[in-house]
């Protein structure tokens, strides 16, 4: 029988709903975690204007999850707490986020839940959540660099005159852009510009 997710797994013999490439079929629960997934760029419960990037597209933090929990079993704080260090304290995800996604993996027999003494619950991988992860881990790596690169960014704009210049270079660009003439030369021109910069900012000592 067939598991069939659909966003982040490549596989095509096993596809699961929400994290992979195929179609599959509907999982109840599924929907209702899927509008909450997402981990913008801030940490959770403080707003802020703006477009915010994302950590992580729909499914993703499921895979993130499962190679957490290779290295120990662990607990739903500890899941959230090992996000936060994971992003550099950029996004803290939610318990409304993390349940509902430990639910789902669970109906899926990707983790375990048990109830330890004291009422706590304990996550752990199965075998099949195991395989599912390694048949992913190429899209695991992206997700990584796509994260470090975010925090990268992160970072750089904690720096009022390095936000100055950015917020500066976006509206410059899009005054010249969206809501001018201008011509293919034009274009050609200012891509040259920012491929200059970009190649000195990388030559840097």
């Amino acid at each position: 029988m067939q598991n069939q997710h659909d966003g982040c797994c490549k596989n095509t013999e096993r596809q699961h709903e929400g994290c992979c490439n195929g179609e599959g079929h509907h999982h109840e629960g599924c929907n209702k975690e899927h509008h909450h997934e997402h981990g913008c760029g801030h940490r959770h419960g403080r707003g802020g204007g703006g477009r915010r990037q994302r950590f992580f597209g729909h499914g993703e933090l499921r895979l993130v999850i499962l190679d957490i929990l290779t290295r120990d079993a662990s607990h739903g704080y500890e899941l959230i707490k090992a996000i936060e260090t994971l992003t550099q304290g950029n996004y803290t995800p939610s318990p409304g986020v993390i349940y509902p996604t430990l639910d789902f993996l669970q109906d899926q027999q990707l983790i375990v839940i048990s109830e330890e003494e004291g009422g706590r619950k304990q996550i752990t991988i199965t075998a099949q959540g195991q395989q599912w992860l390694e048949e992913n881990r190429e899209h695991l790596e992206l997700i990584h660099e796509r994260v470090k690169a975010r925090c990268v960014g992160f970072e750089l704009r904690k720096n009022p005159q390095m936000k100055r210049a950015l917020e500066n270079f976006k509206a410059v660009l899009d005054l010249r852009v969206n809501h001018g003439d201008i011509s293919d030369a034009q274009i050609k021109k200012i891509i040259g510009i920012i491929d200059r910069a970009a190649l000195d900012i990388a030559q840097l000592d």
